[in-house]
């Protein structure tokens, strides 16, 4: 059962990657799309990377213990952590936009004012 799952995350993970490098031509040849960088920083092939390395190290240590699959665990978590870093931090925190704009107005009077006054 789990050489069959470190298989299906193999063929997964590779065929992403292949699909991601893959260039794309024209009906008459001409280059459109020269593929994706898979050693670009903070792209989606270095997690798929990360991905088949924690498989196969959890693989080579469950000769010891087959508990050594729950850190296959740190997937998915790694995932979560990266979901809200990256899309659910930042709605959450967003701003609602600009502040109003009487208080900036309020507050450049102001700074008016003690300029004027150290004049």
């Amino acid at each position: 059962m789990a050489l069959a799952f470190s298989l299906a995350v193999y063929g997964a993970s590779y065929h992403s990657m292949s699909s991601m490098a893959r260039a794309a031509f024209s009906e008459d040849g001409a280059l459109m799309d020269g593929g994706m960088d898979l050693n670009m920083e903070q792209g989606m092939a270095e997690h798929l990377k990360d991905v088949i390395l924690l498989t196969a190290i959890v693989q080579v240590l469950s000769c010891f213990s087959l508990y050594i699959w729950s850190f296959w665990l740190l997937a998915p978590g790694r995932a979560l952590y990266l979901l809200w870093v990256n899309v659910l931090g930042p709605w959450f925190t967003a701003d609602s936009g600009t502040p109003a704009p009487e208080h900036n107005e309020k507050r450049q009077r102001r700074q008016e004012r003690r300029q004027m006054k150290r004049l």
